[in-house]
């Protein structure tokens, strides 16, 4: 008898060899087993609590900020996840799903109570949702929760504990160390980071939102996240500034990890393999055999990001929707209520990170097409989900974007090219096209070592047609080749590329268990593998020793070297595995896995090895380098905060600030710091990031040097800083609006007596803060 579609099935399928069972009810827990389980979360807490004071959060903002993320997120959201959502789960992953439900529920609440001017109606989401759940005897019964879930054993529940304390460690010594709270290290931050702020405060005060560093420029970026940020602010009173550089992003990446290991035992079908693609995830790097660090194509980023919120909150938010699809595929979750939940969780993630709409659109169409090949048929529900997926993806771009290209343009093999000029030290601009498809060899052959475990699925062919496969594998050829088609001065199309990471890494690991147990590789056999796969990456590096950049001329074969080395080493040693009558099948295991230890094992094992990565003195400067100290000007905090405190949220400021300290000659005009501090509109202070200055960009021009576009405006502005007078202060007063100055006095003129013509209300440093009103000037500063 022929086997019915998936999608036709009455039963859930098998997610992959040797499933968890679930199926048999819970045995009741005895209380010690209940108190050992809480210690995985003490210790999470704990260890949250101590990094957090070290680093200058205090313990009321802690509290109140972990009362409000409980309270007013997670708890609301597990409630309406255990109402709708059919599979059983344990109390962590509801509270994970659930939070990410809050998360999606808060920012699409918190978006008409700030439109209607009143923000702390946000609060009616939660509020509304336990007056629901206490009012309707059906569903009083999910304050208690199901029973249907097996309890997770200890070493579950460790594991994903340790996961994210090495998180919040690797937090606190990549970010917390080195982005201060206080003012002047705070001005030292990432250059982006003051951009992150800026937009929090714009968000809070205002919707719709709009550029707050150029006055009446509209927002075309992903700023769901802000929106988060600013209602958490609103409830909790909790600064925007320590939200940002401390709190908001530990939340979720807790809730990630928990998503990922659940969606991962989805994919491969147990614990073990969940945990393995968990780790692919969270340690995921380039297999580069280079000495020294490599940039473009090759620095592979993970998807928790502090210094790029919108990239965290994406992910947390997108991970739900492939849940619920998978779900949806083998046949867990069948009820209207997915349609609701996917619809919220499309709707978010269009607005918190939209990167990932494309991919979706691309992956939900393989499936379609796989399907359609393999049974003749398409399920009704696969055509429903690709056509809201779709639907969803033309709603961002040319309504919620406002079909702006945001410096995104057709200039095949770009990324590659950059590539090849890091790491060769030439521009990019002298890469021929050959050169550039060298590289795009080179950047699939890394990705084939990493996830080379996909390969374990040929010898059970029929897994790679399972529609999660198909998903995964079809998402991460659309990023290729979105990556290899689109050009961005960023190279911000990367994030393609990066995106599909967490789910490749779960079909990869899927795969390496596959070809493990079908040839029955003792644990013995596995252990050799993998340390003479990463013996040959140590050996190959120290024997090559490619530095990056290359010394003037040296020939580029020396980039592709080491990797052929590897492909031989490979390839040689499944000849002797053959050779040795080990058969096929386990000689192609060993090597799928001395394949797999060669790239993130080995990537992170050499590390702590001597002399392989030893960087060269050639190698060129940070282009997002900070300012030293003497750069970063004295009293723009306290002038910041004075004008806030003083001023309305609807007053537009000016500032003589165009370009970043230390980066004037050409202005990096990537400053943010006058909106960042006063949460005010700003007439034009930087304006890298603008969706006009974006699409003016043409390649070879360095989209942060380029001029502003509105001459006559900054004309008028600059005006009133180095020329004052009467004319100058009411043409910006009353043809522009403006009613506060914010001005650098180090940037104006010695002798320029701006207090004559403006009321000087508020000086700290090198900053003054003035008030145009119309009156008489003379006033005396506050201190």
């Amino acid at each position: 008898m022929a086997e019915a579609p998936p999608f036709q099935r009455s039963t859930p399928q098998p997610s992959a060899p040797g499933p968890d069972a679930e199926g048999s009810p819970p045995a009741p827990l005895s209380r010690r087993r209940r108190l050992l389980s809480l210690l995985p979360a003490v210790a999470v807490a704990g260890c949250v609590a101590i990094v957090l004071s070290r680093y200058g959060v205090s313990a009321w903002d802690q509290a109140r900020f972990a009362g409000y993320v409980g309270l007013g997120i997670a708890l609301p959201g597990l409630l309406w996840i255990r109402a709708v959502y059919r599979p059983a789960l344990t109390l962590t992953e509801g509270l994970a799903l659930g939070a990410a439900l809050g998360y999606a529920a808060e920012v699409l609440t918190y978006i008409p109570a700030r439109a209607l001017g009143a923000p702390l109606l946000v609060l009616a989401w939660p509020v509304g949702t336990y007056a629901l759940f206490l009012a309707v005897p059906g569903l009083r019964r999910h304050w208690r929760g199901a029973s249907r879930a097996r309890p997770a054993p200890l070493w579950w529940s460790w594991s994903l504990a340790l996961t994210v304390i090495y998180l919040v460690v690797w937090t606190a010594v990549n970010f917390f160390r080195t982005q201060a709270l206080t003012w002047p290290a705070l001005g030292a931050s990432f250059v982006d980071m003051p951009f992150h702020l800026a937009l929090v405060g714009e968000v809070k005060h205002h919707m719709p939102p709009m550029v707050p560093t150029v006055a009446g420029e509209p927002l075309v970026y992903h700023w769901f996240v802000y929106a988060h940020l600013a209602a958490t602010s609103w409830v909790t009173g909790v600064e925007p500034l320590v939200l940002l550089f401390r709190l908001a992003v530990l939340p979720m990446l807790a809730a990630l990890v928990v998503l990922f290991a659940l969606i991962g035992r989805r994919v491969t079908g147990s614990r073990a393999g969940s945990l393995g693609a968990l780790a692919a995830t969270v340690l995921v790097t380039a297999p580069t055999l280079y000495l020294g660090s490599t940039a473009g194509v090759l620095t592979w980023k993970t998807v928790q990001s502090w210094s790029s919120p919108t990239q965290t909150f994406g992910a947390l938010l997108f991970a739900p929707i492939v849940l619920l699809l998978v779900d949806q595929f083998e046949g867990r979750q069948r009820s209207r209520h997915t349609w609701a939940l996917l619809a919220i969780f499309l709707l978010a993630v269009m607005g918190a990170k939209a990167t990932y709409l494309p991919l979706l659109t691309a992956g939900l169409a393989a499936v379609v097409l796989v399907e359609a090949a393999r049974w003749f048929w398409v399920p009704r529900r696969l055509l429903v989900a690709l056509g809201m997926a779709g639907a969803t993806l033309l709603f961002a771009q040319f309504v919620f974007f406002g079909g702006v290209r945001q410096g995104i343009v057709l200039d095949p093999l770009s990324i590659m090219r950059v590539t090849l000029g890091n790491l060769a030290g030439r521009d990019a601009a002298d890469v021929t096209t050959g050169a550039a498809l060298g590289v795009t060899l080179l950047c699939v052959l890394c990705a084939a070592i990493t996830w080379c475990g996909v390969l374990g699925l040929l010898c059970r062919p029929r897994l790679l047609l399972r529609p999660a496969v198909v998903l995964a594998l079809g998402m991460a050829v659309a990023g290729l080749g979105a990556a290899l088609l689109l050009g961005h001065p960023h190279l911000s199309q990367g994030y393609f590329l990066q995106a599909p990471y967490p789910y490749v890494a779960m079909v990869a690991v899927l795969g390496l268990v596959t070809v493990v147990r079908r040839a029955r590789l003792g644990v013995r056999q596995i252990a050799v593998a993998v340390v003479a796969g990463i013996a040959a990456v140590y050996a190959i590096r120290m024997v090559f020793a490619v530095a990056v950049p290359l010394e003037p001329g040296r020939d580029d074969f020396a980039l592709y070297a080491p990797y052929i080395a590897l492909l031989g080493v490979a390839l040689l040693a499944g000849v002797v595995l053959l050779a040795a009558g080990r058969g096929r099948l386990r000689a192609f295991a060993l090597v799928v896995c001395l394949v797999t230890a060669a790239g993130t094992p080995a990537a992170w094992a050499t590390r702590v090895l001597p002399g392989t990565y030893r960087s060269p003195t050639s190698a060129p400067p940070n282009p997002n380098g900070t300012p030293t100290a003497p750069m970063i000007p004295k009293g723009a905090f306290a002038a910041g905060r004075w004008l806030r405190a003083n001023s309305a949220p609807g007053d537009l400021v000016a500032t003589n600030a165009h370009c970043r300290w230390g980066y004037e000659d050409p202005c990096d005009s990537r400053v943010f710091w006058a909106t960042a501090l006063t949460e005010r509109r700003v007439l034009v202070e930087g304006w890298a990031y603008t969706a006009t200055n974006m699409d003016s960009w043409r390649d070879g021009e360095v989209v942060e040097n380029r001029p502003f576009w509105d001459q006559a405006r900054l004309q008028a502005n600059d005006a009133v800083f180095q020329e004052p007078s009467p004319q100058t202060v009411r043409r910006l007063r009353d043809g522009y609006g403006v009613r506060w100055l914010f001005a650098d006095h180090r940037r104006m003129r010695a002798g320029t007596h701006l207090w004559a013509h403006a009321k000087l209300r508020f000086r700290s440093g090198d900053y003054g803060v003035y008030e145009l009103t119309g009156d008489d000037p003379a006033a005396q500063p506050t201190r």
